[in-house]
């Protein structure tokens, strides 16, 4: 069995589509970061573990998700119908078969699934990474590691840095971070962060603070 945390902000709408397509060795922890649309019932009444976590934050829902598991293997992905759970294996393989510690998946976009300030901001992050010695196109939200590696790294960012700093600190470990190609299609609803202003200057202000 593999462990899959879903941070979750208000996604009663793409829920069933992701859980319905999880693949049957993988098992979903939905971490409920503040819903007020039911998206922790949702996920109860189609069988998901489902975990509370009061404080806000991308971050605070990922490591509340990551207390959670007890598997060797550990996927982190987004839960807005905009990543297909049945790519997973491809993300875990290399990690499964000790050729990489940490897999990212890199985006493939759809037709409209991207928005282009968003793109922008990813290829700005991606450079400032190269120039950190990690030669990665996508800060990809789909990734694998084994879960004793990323407790180790003992992550403090609890907002919309968390994703980066786990990278940067899987690198400067030395360890292998690599990535595989992904479909990326067109999220159900409105994203929290490239959707809205202050989503994006969040995420911009906490991962220029971690490049730094």
């Amino acid at each position: 069995m593999i462990s899959v945390v879903l941070p979750v902000l208000n996604e009663a709408e793409a829920l069933p589509w992701v859980l319905h397509r999880m693949p049957p060795r993988y098992h979903p922890l939905v971490v409920d970061n503040g819903s007020v649309d039911g998206s922790a019932q949702v996920a109860l009444s189609l069988g998901a573990e489902v975990i509370e976590e009061s404080r806000c934050g991308f971050g605070a829902a990922c490591a509340a998700g990551l207390a959670a598991v007890a598997t060797e293997l550990v996927c982190f992905m987004d839960c807005d119908g905009s990543l297909d759970p049945r790519c997973l294996d491809r993300v875990v393989a290399p990690v499964a078969d000790g050729s990489a510690n940490l897999v990212l998946g890199r985006r493939r976009p759809q037709r409209g699934a991207w928005p282009l300030h968003a793109r922008l901001a990813n290829v700005v992050v991606a450079r400032a990474m190269k120039r950190k010695g990690l030669d990665l196109k996508d800060l990809g939200p789909m990734r694998a590691c084994r879960t004793e590696d990323l407790v180790a790294l003992d992550i403090r960012d609890r907002r919309s840095g968390w994703p980066l700093e786990m990278v940067l600190r899987f690198h400067a470990q030395g360890w292998r971070v690599r990535e595989v190609p992904v479909p990326y299609l067109k999220r159900a609803g409105r994203s929290k962060v490239t959707g809205t202003i202050r989503g994006s200057v969040t995420a911009a202000r906490d991962m220029s603070r971690l490049l730094a």
